[in-house]
């Protein structure tokens, strides 16, 4: 057979998706492996990428014989500039052991933009434990925030829960309110600032980001402070969407696990811009290939 076929690749932090299509767009079979993100090393990624890709294969009763006849569209985290693209593409035949017909790699915010939109202009805005906002407008990927947590992120599930630790103290000191909210975030932490201290030091993003539901129950509740800090949070959120119009996008599509609960806080004007998403970021990599494939048509023509 020498059918030309697409395949799609979201990889992330935690895990990594594949999904295989044929030239018409009917799914012919979709894969799971471990972590992606390009921080993990190359040969790490690809051994991830690889293994999810053989379950897709297998459900299309192929095998990586057909490599050379497949185009394939990765959307991978830990990807920040041209030369790491340059670099995931580079390392593939090495990885897979032959070429792909066509190898494009992005960072995964833009393949989740090209399956929202379907590859036409629009932004995202991911709001889970991290946050980011991506604007694609006329084939060029803009992304602000999500520079990690220490120094960006805002908005995020994290952000709200480390948040949440702060009023806890600051309630303790008297330095600001205290209330049912404060005083339950201490004692599921230890019941006084020595035990806060040390949880800290040992703390991750997500150990913050498990405070967020918290805080969003208190505040659907009335809780004045758990209710400061969700909108404090959702007005960080709208900086975000204000952000991505002023750089083109028409429309603005929320993702993540925050974003469903922490959308009715925000600003009306911005919420009116928020649409859902046509496709998921494997649709989006499948995009990033077809791509790929109709530039390669292009140049064999001429």
């Amino acid at each position: 057979m020498d059918e030309i076929l697409f395949m799609g690749v979201d990889g992330g932090g935690t895990g990594c998706r594949v999904r295989l299509s044929n030239a018409d767009g009917d799914r012919l079979g979709e894969g799971q492996g471990s972590a992606a993100n390009i921080r993990l090393g190359l040969e790490v990624s690809w051994g991830a990428i690889l293994v999810a890709a053989d379950q897709a294969l297998a459900q299309a009763s192929l095998t990586r014989s057909a490599f050379p006849r497949i185009h394939v569209g990765l959307g991978l985290a830990g990807i920040c500039k041209p030369a790491d693209e340059r670099a995931v593409e580079g390392a593939a035949t090495a990885c897979a052991g032959q070429p792909f017909a066509s190898t494009s790699a992005r960072n995964d915010a833009h393949t989740a933009c090209l399956g929202a939109f379907e590859g036409e202009d629009g932004a995202i805005l991911i709001a889970g434990t991290g946050s980011i906002g991506y604007a694609l407008v006329g084939g060029v990927g803009r992304p602000i925030g999500g520079w990690g947590f220490e120094v960006s992120d805002e908005g995020s599930g994290a952000y709200l829960g480390r948040e949440a630790v702060r009023a806890a103290l600051r309630g303790h000191d008297g330095l600001g309110p205290d209330s049912a909210f404060t005083r339950h975030v201490m004692e599921r932490i230890g019941g006084d600032p020595a035990a806060v201290v040390a949880w800290v030091g040992a703390a991750k993003p997500g150990d913050y980001g498990t405070f967020a539901p918290l805080t969003l129950d208190f505040a659907a509740a009335g809780d004045a402070v758990a209710a400061s800090l969700v909108a404090e949070s959702a007005d960080r959120l709208t900086t975000h969407v204000r952000r991505l119009v002023e750089l083109g996008a028409p429309r603005v599509c929320m993702m993540g696990g925050l974003a469903p609960v922490i959308e009715p806080w925000m600003a009306p004007w911005a919420r009116r811009l928020l649409v859902p998403a046509r496709g998921d970021a494997l649709d989006g990599g499948l995009w990033l290939a077809r791509q790929a494939a109709g530039v390669m048509a292009r140049e064999r023509a001429a």
